[in-house]
């Protein structure tokens, strides 16, 4: 008989899911049902997509797992649920399509998955019910969002622009604060001066921050124009913070796997 390859794919969409180790579950209960099949799944073919929504098909790990498909590397596939590869159902289509095309046997754990017209039908309605879910979800998310915001709480807020701390309820035990980081505030006291009172570039700005040795938010030495244009007009260094001061609109033509070569 013989061997088949085959490899596994996880995914959990925040970092609390990445911390309460439930994709380690997922791994666990994968690698179990593939030990009861007697196949052995290396670990070039352990795909796992961490703290990554499901909502897009721009996945590290679901891109490798979709070049060794179609490079014919991967014979089975072995995935928890339907809505592990994708949130919206659509997406579960043109996966569940892409890989059938190319002879690839998906096992799903909560069922099996066949070819019988009863089983399209019952992943159409956990596809349309998980995107139903994750839309609920949201919805929740915002509303609760904007009533802390209303109330005039900072865990609305769920982050601090560069100066700040934010500190969630969590980590304190009561409210959520925000807290001044001193190195960083005497940077943001700096980058006013010399922009404001002195009248330099935004470009002179930034070579003087990185004279001075202070780093950026993520840990970089250089700064660039964006990053201070955005921090000048940025109300919370006025003393107002605002949420919903933005929003995200869908794009006008979507993409559903990036360029080959560019990250």
């Amino acid at each position: 008989m013989a061997k088949i390859v085959a490899a596994l794919y996880a995914r959990v969409s925040s970092n609390g899911q990445v911390q309460d180790n439930t994709v380690a579950s997922q791994l666990a209960a994968l690698q179990e049902r593939a030990a009861v099949d007697a196949i052995q799944i290396s670990a070039e073919h352990v795909n796992v997509d961490e703290g990554v929504s499901g909502a897009t098909l721009a996945r590290p790990a679901l891109e490798r797992l979709r070049d060794a498909v179609a490079a014919g590397e991967v014979e089975r596939l072995y995935v928890h649920a339907p809505d592990q590869l994708a949130r919206r159902y659509a997406y579960q289509v043109l996966l569940v399509d892409d890989f059938r095309r190319v002879g690839v046997e998906i096992v799903l754990l909560n069922r099996a998955l066949g070819g019988l017209a009863e089983d399209d039908l019952l992943l159409q309605v956990q596809g349309v019910i998980a995107e139903y879910e994750r839309a609920r979800i949201l919805e929740r998310c915002r509303r609760g969002r904007r009533h802390s915001a209303l109330s005039g709480a900072v865990s609305a807020l769920a982050h601090a622009p560069y100066g700040y701390r934010y500190i969630g309820r969590h980590a304190t035990g009561g409210a959520a604060r925000i807290e001044i980081v001193e190195d960083e505030a005497r940077a943001v006291r700096q980058v006013f001066s010399w922009i404001g009172v002195e009248r330099i570039s935004l470009r002179a700005a930034c070579r003087r921050l990185e004279a001075q040795g202070y780093p950026t938010r993520t840990g970089k030495a250089d700064w660039g124009t964006t990053t201070l244009c955005s921090m000048l007009r940025n109300p919370t260094y006025q003393g107002t913070a605002m949420y919903g001061r933005t929003r995200a609109i869908a794009p006008t033509s979507v993409r559903l796997r990036p360029i080959r070569g560019q990250s």
